[in-house]
């Protein structure tokens, strides 16, 4: 079957594929206890996706299509706001966030390597969408929105490797603060 060729079915094992690699991650990722944990077959798998490559690469798109949805959402929830990337922050920040930003952060990293399979081109897709949503927050785009998206990109690498929220929302308001002083 062919993403040309939706089913239900194959919706149904996408979410639940997600579900499983937001909680056990993609690099490792095995048909068998996916589909023992989807209560499917490996073989269903393949016949629905095309490969184990066909379905992380469904997977990611997923993961980043939902996720610059939500961004969006947030960002634009009062876009006169100017705010909106301390809303983000807050956002992507939250407990709950932290398997999908581990998820976003490993496809990104794999996807960095010279031979990336089925995370190719996900980060500079990610980089482009995600300077798409910091540019809709702003009538003329800023040269600085590349320099604040790879500062939220850092303390998230970092909030994900300490847990330290307190210290890394200070080292976000101190660099919020340069940037509005400049």
């Amino acid at each position: 079957m062919t993403d040309a060729i939706p089913s239900a079915r194959r919706q149904e094992l996408l979410d639940a594929a997600y579900r499983y690699v937001l909680t056990n991650g993609a690099a490792d990722l095995s048909l068998r206890p996916l589909a023992a944990s989807t209560g499917t077959s490996p073989r269903v798998l393949l016949y629905l996706f095309g490969s184990k490559d066909g379905l992380v690469r469904e997977i990611l798109r997923r993961a980043r299509d939902e996720q610059r949805e939500l961004v969006r959402a947030v960002l634009l929830e009062r876009p006169a706001d100017r705010d909106a990337v301390d809303r983000l922050w807050g956002w992507l920040s939250a407990p709950e966030r932290r398997d999908t930003i581990r998820l976003f952060i490993e496809a990104f990293a794999r996807s960095l390597h010279p031979e990336p399979g089925p995370w190719e081109g996900f980060a500079q897709t990610s980089v482009e969408e995600w300077l798409e949503l910091l540019d809709e927050l702003e009538p003329s785009p800023s040269p600085d929105r590349t320099l604040r998206l790879a500062v939220l990109r850092g303390l998230l690498l970092d909030l994900l490797a300490t847990g330290d929220v307190d210290r890394i929302t200070r080292a976000y308001r101190l660099h919020r603060h340069a940037m509005a002083s400049s």
